[in-house]
Formats: structure tokens, sequence, C-alpha cells
């Protein structure tokens, strides 16, 4: 029906979105990709070669995904189909499959777009496989989720990933010049006020071209340019871009723990601000400082943990806002700590060797001997109460008899405070050479 009404030029004067207007027409035009698209882009190699395979295109939100589809269709002459994953089911690619079945007995080849198709379960993502095997679809899905873990593996083993970034600023002010062109005259708006939209963008190009056109309808042409605070009035506030469920919020968890594991203040401080601004939930923010607190600062700083504990305390007695300070104040101080992951090597070395050797019982010499049969077997004979040795220490061995001493799990580094827990090793393993133990 909607190609009758365009036939008959009744669509010329319906309003167009300015997002739909600035539709690029060739490959060429799509801005920010040119690692896909330009001269030497995966894409453009791919079309000089005559084969385009089935692919995966992986990348956030208004990043070029669904736009590139459609221009790959017009440049390889296949019939277009695009379906969504979240409003499509079994019957809807049955449906689908079997048009494209019959345009390829009839010579004719299909590109099938799925939106989001992460969102397909397993099953469903599996009946695309005899279809693309044989040809008779080329299939291009699109997900803001990594591949590796929304995907089968089938899927990812015949078809091509192409990774699309996140507009920076040149990409997103050039999106803003094809506006102005459009619209024939400048965006009003002061120099402040335009990075302050780039900003709010925060990368995506759908973001920013729907932002332009709301600053194009609420300012009529000749007023003067508005600064920063009349911008936020126009648009109000936008979210942040970050999905508490999904990457976004695991790759934000990963930078902040990162930077304070690399004993940055500021970048770490600046990606909690990112988690607390995006929604996350500030309990897990306060249990991951208290992991980071006892995987990377460990006995460097014994005061870490106490500090991340009292940080969530904190947060649970004052509540949001105020107790949002108190994160960040353990950010701070895991940040600065010294870091060590000394404890945290000794337990996994410790492990290793319990299960390795899981059914060694400990020496008898320290086993208590509450009857007559075991103080006969020998259970606690020989065995010296620690206080009453010289220096508070013995020496003896506490591991199985099989394995005597083992090379030790724990090897605390020259830092913070286990520097003088090296010296206390150190100095009860020349007691324990000294007196043969």
């Amino acid at each position: 029906m909607s190609n009758l009404f365009e036939a008959a030029g009744l669509e010329k004067g319906a309003p167009r979105p300015l997002a739909d207007r600035l539709r690029p027409t060739a490959l060429s035009e799509v801005v920010g990709q040119d690692h896909i698209v330009g001269p030497d882009g995966t894409l453009t190699r791919m079309l000089k070669s005559g084969r385009v395979a089935s692919m995966i295109l992986w990348g956030p939100p208004g990043s070029g995904k669904t736009t590139v589809a459609r221009l790959l269709a017009r440049e390889t002459h296949l019939e277009f189909e695009q379906i969504s994953a979240i409003f499509s089911g079994v019957q809807d690619l049955r449906k689908v499959f079997d048009r494209a079945k019959l345009r390829r007995e009839q010579g004719k080849g299909t590109l099938l777009f799925v939106d989001e198709i992460h969102r397909f379960n397993r099953a469903q993502q599996d009946s695309f496989l005899p279809h693309m095997e044989d040809g008779t679809i080329t299939l291009i899905g699109a997900t803001t989720e990594n591949p590796s873990f929304e995907l089968n593996a089938a899927i990812l083993s015949r078809a091509v990933v192409l990774v699309f970034n996140r507009h920076d600023d040149d990409a997103l002010k050039s999106l803003i010049a094809r506006a102005e062109t459009e619209e024939g005259r400048t965006l009003p708006l002061d120099d402040d006020a335009r990075s302050a939209l780039i900003g709010m963008a925060d990368g995506d190009g759908r973001t920013i071209i729907n932002l332009v056109e709301e600053i194009f309808a609420a300012i009529p042409p000749g007023d003067e340019p508005i600064d920063r605070a009349g911008l936020v009035k126009i648009v109000q506030r936008r979210a942040p871009l970050y999905d508490k469920g999904r990457d976004g919020h695991y790759n934000l968890v990963s930078a902040l723990h990162k930077s304070v594991r690399g004993s940055d203040p500021d970048a770490a401080l600046y990606w909690l601000c990112r988690m607390l601004e995006g929604g996350e939930d500030r309990l897990f923010i306060a249990r991951r400082l208290v992991r980071m607190a006892v995987e990377d600062i460990g006995l460097a700083d014994p005061n870490a943990v106490v500090q991340a504990l009292a940080a969530k305390d904190t947060f649970d007695f004052l509540g949001s806002p105020e107790g949002e300070l108190a994160l960040a104040q353990a950010t701070i101080y895991l940040a600065t700590a010294p870091k060590s992951n000394g404890a945290y090597v000794a337990y996994k070395a410790a492990m290793r060797a319990a299960k390795e050797h899981g059914s060694l019982a400990p020496p008898k010499i320290i086993l208590n001997a509450p009857t007559k049969l075991m103080e006969a077997e020998g259970y606690g004979e020989g065995y010296e109460y620690d206080h009453d040795a010289p220096e508070g220490f013995s020496g003896q061995n506490y591991f199985p008899d099989e394995l005597k001493r083992r090379p030790q799990f724990y090897d605390p580094p020259e830092r913070g405070f286990e520097r003088e827990l090296r010296k206390r090793l150190a100095y009860w393993d020349g007691l324990r050479k000294k007196r043969g133990g």
C-alpha cells in the first residue's frame, strides 16, 4: 500500500523526521565507520570482491548498523527483509524463510536484516543455519551486545563480525553540519552549548540528530544563539546510555576496578560517577569495592577492607545522595592504597594444593588425643606449646607428613604493611631452620 501512495506522489507532502531526511544514500556517506565503509574498509573490500558473506554488526545504539544493512541490500541488489527479534517469533521467521525460498526459485537473493538478533533464543538462532548454508538468505544481524556471549557459535562460525565504533566528536560534528545544510540555517547554539550538545549525544548519531531537530523546532530562524542553560531547558536532561544488565554494566565495572588497581583515583572516581549517574545499584558498587580491597590491596593495607565495609554501612545509614559520598571516599582510599595480590595468589596456590592432596591427614604431632587408643597411636606426641617456646615460636611442621614443608604459598611483596609481614616471615623462617624444623 505504501508503494501505491509513493507512486501516486502522495508521500511527498507528508512530514519526514530529520533523521529520515539525513539517511545516507550510499555506503560512502556513512559517518564514523571508515574502518568498515571507507576506501579500505572491510565491507568496501568485500563488495569489490563480488561476494558478500553473512555478517553480525556489533556496536552501540545509533552507530549506523541499520543504515549500513539497508545500503548493503541496495549495493548487492538483494531483496531487503527486516525483522526485529523483539517483536518476531517462530511463525514470523517461517514466513520470512518461505518468501526467501520463493525468491531463490525465481533467481533472486534475500538479505535478511535481524535487529537485536541477540534477543532470539538458542533454538531460534539455530533456525537460521540451514538457510544461511544453502544461500537462501544472507543474514545481517545487528546487536548491541557482545556476540561471543549472546550468539550461537554455529552462527558466528558462518558470519563475519563487523565492530561499529561509538561516534567520536568529529563524527557528531559532521552530522550536525549535515543537519544545518538540510535545514538551511546554522544551529542556534553558542560554542559552549554546542559542546554540551555533543556530550549529551554520548556517541549516538541518532540521538544527536533528534536533539538538533528539537532545537530547530524550538528556536525560530533569526533568534540569537542560546547558551548551555538554554539548551538544557529545551532538551531537558537525558539519561546516560547505560544498561545495568548488559555490556555497559560490565564494561563500567571493569573500568572502575582496573582504575583502582592501577592507582588512578581520578579515573576511578570518573567511572564510579558514571555508574552512579546510570542508576547502578549502590549495594552492588559497595560489594565490588570490598572485592577490590581484598583482591588487589589485601594485607598491603589491612584497613582497606575496613574502609570499603564502612562505606557500605554509611550508605545504608544515610541513604542517597549523601551516602554516595562514602562510596566515593572508599574509592579514593582504595585507589591510593598500596597494592598487593599476595593473599589472592597464596589462596589460589593453596587451593590447588588442597585439591591435589585433599586426602592427606594432619601430622599426628598437632592432633589431640582424647582417648587412650589415640594416645597410644602417638597423637599429640612431641607437640610444643608455642607460647612456652623461645620467642613464642616452636618452628614445628604443620603440613601433612607426606608433604613436609612446601614452597611458600604466601610471598608478600615489599609494599605497604606487607613489608613488615615479609620481615616477620623471614625471621620465623630463620628460627625454623636454626631449630631444624
